[in-house]
């Protein structure tokens, strides 16, 4: 998941913050600061997935066919639609829950690759592992009218497992929530504190952490 990324990242912080223009808010998150950048295409996954998720079609057909098809995304959007009058909060956890009911499996197995970052056709078919939850999830409150600025994919590393991850985090009331694919309980960050996070990307610009000091 992004191992790459991760480390390039972890290697040259230093000269993004440097370079990084000054945010008009001071980002915060697992007690980490962010500083904002406005190059996403550094991260060719997420452009790629963007893309896909706006351009791909999938065929007419049934819910059994062994392949993909429009059956599995009416289903999710019957879900978004049964849900669209319920506040926000309630829209969050359900969105955490109903994504987190698909089976985790890995890259390797699905793609036949290492890391591959799916979108939500793909996903809401094969399953996926921690990335894919979290796009999925960030797709569905798009679609229910969160705002981009409202959502970031983060990238981080769970200090307990010594693995990387990959969670939705999402700005509402003065509060970030956590939408994790481990747990069903959608969490303030404040409340986490084994997860270091590295990078966090939404459609229009990226973060990178540092420790506050």
């Amino acid at each position: 998941m992004a191992h790459r990324i991760l480390l390039v990242l972890l290697a040259a912080s230093a000269l993004f913050c440097a370079a990084a223009p000054a945010a008009s808010h001071p980002n915060t998150l697992f007690g980490y600061h962010g500083t904002r950048q406005d190059n996403i295409k550094l991260f060719h996954q997420w452009v790629d997935v963007l893309a896909r998720h706006i351009r791909d079609d999938v065929p007419e057909g049934d819910c059994n066919a062994p392949t993909l098809t429009t059956c599995h995304l009416r289903k999710w959007f019957a879900f978004l639609k049964g849900i669209r009058h319920l506040p926000r909060l309630e829209q969050i956890r359900r969105v955490n829950r109903y994504a987190n009911r698909k089976q985790y499996v890995l890259d390797i197995d699905n793609y036949g690759v290492e890391d591959y970052w799916a979108d939500a056709k793909e996903f809401l078919y094969n399953g996926g592992d921690c990335e894919d939850y979290a796009i999925t999830k960030l797709f569905s409150l798009r679609w229910l009218g969160f705002p981009p600025s409202a959502l970031r994919l983060v990238v981080l590393q769970d200090t307990n497992l010594k693995v990387p991850h990959a969670v939705l985090a999402v700005y509402i009331d003065g509060k970030v929530l956590i939408l994790d694919n481990q747990t069903q309980q959608v969490v303030p960050d404040t409340r986490i504190v084994h997860y270091v996070p590295v990078y966090a990307i939404n459609e229009n610009h990226w973060w990178i952490y540092t420790p506050t000091s």
